[in-house]
């Protein structure tokens, strides 16, 4: 058994290089396998679907879509997500474990808790960087009738008609949800190997336990941040039939109806974080804020569960260390 010195069995001298590898093939394999789910959790979250994207769970919403719409509707939009994906998450894990080391010395790496948070702040920084424009892309592929014939479509009509900068309108949100998604969840994770492999030896189960129960933690815990960045991300729930950037509310009490009896309508898309959330409350009240949280956790139950087994794999892999499937 590896003693605490040698941590995750790794030397200290490991070129970033590795961990940036490992790290990027296991970003791109947890995106592109769960992605159907994704799609499933974007269409759920938003808040004044389209009456044929109206789902019972994910198995009926998947069938559905295929039935409709192709069978290659649950996977529209994946190749985005996987070019983001790898030089994202290769930036990810690099500066986590680059971060913990610093901050918590060689031979504690991985087994302080606040160390591991501020790591992963710091790790998140980078990985939002280039993750938020592509989650816009993506996002807005993946909805309902959605306008765009494909990527690159949609990054022209972006351009032309609201300006590239547009792609980072949901940045603060995400970081906002993210930092404290990632922090929580390298926390966690790190909690339950130190329960599951102290000595961080390449153990395929307890990575796979690790990675499922701190993913699924973390992604319950920030879920209403999820959904204001869906809004943000889409307006596809603030476009009414005439195209316009009104925003269409349901009977609430909490509202004044106008003349029609039923719809208030209000001229200003969300812009921010505050501004969507005023928008989703007003829509749906506290419950509209967990819209698509089962399979937001079902998503990164697996999705975390496959990122760290294909992390270590690959990391002790590069490395020269023994490893068994």
């Amino acid at each position: 058994m590896a003693t605490s010195d040698d941590y995750e069995s790794l030397p200290e001298s490991v070129h970033p290089s590795i961990h940036m590898a490992a790290g990027a093939l296991a970003g791109i394999g947890e995106h592109c396998i769960m992605y159907p789910v994704d799609v499933v959790k974007t269409r759920m979250q938003c808040m004044n679907p389209n009456p044929h994207a109206k789902y019972r769970g994910i198995s009926h919403a998947i069938r559905e879509m295929m039935a409709n719409e192709g069978i290659f509707r649950p996977v529209r939009g994946v190749h985005v997500v996987a070019l983001a994906a790898g030089p994202a998450h290769a930036l990810y894990f690099s500066c986590y474990e680059r971060m913990k080391i610093l901050l918590s010395g060689n031979s504690q790496a991985g087994h302080n808790p606040l160390a591991n948070g501020i790591a992963g702040c710091f790790a998140t920084l980078f990985h939002d960087a280039l993750m938020v424009p592509a989650d816009a892309i993506k996002q807005r592929l993946q909805i309902y009738a959605s306008p765009y014939s494909g990527a690159l479509d949609c990054l022209r009509k972006i351009r032309r008609g609201e300006g590239l900068s547009v792609l980072y309108r949901s940045y603060t949100t995400q970081l906002t949800m993210n930092i404290p998604f990632h922090s929580v969840h390298l926390i966690v994770y790190e909690l339950f190997q130190d329960e599951l492999n102290y000595s961080r030896l390449y153990d395929p189960l307890s990575h796979v336990i690790s990675g499922a129960g701190a993913g699924a933690i973390a992604s319950a815990i920030t879920t209403p941040l999820d959904v204001c960045k869906t809004l943000l991300n889409t307006q596809e729930c603030c476009l009414a039939s005439t195209g316009g950037p009104t925003c269409s509310l349901p009977n609430n009490p909490n509202i004044t109806p106008t003349t029609n009896g039923n719809t208030v309508l209000a001229t200003a898309e969300a812009r921010g974080l505050i501004s969507a959330v005023r928008v989703i409350y007003i829509q749906g009240g506290i419950a509209a804020f967990f819209k698509g949280l089962t399979p937001r956790v079902l998503y990164q139950m697996p999705s975390t569960a496959v990122a760290w087994s294909c992390y270590e794999f690959f990391k002790h892999f590069f490395a020269g260390k023994p490893t068994i499937l």
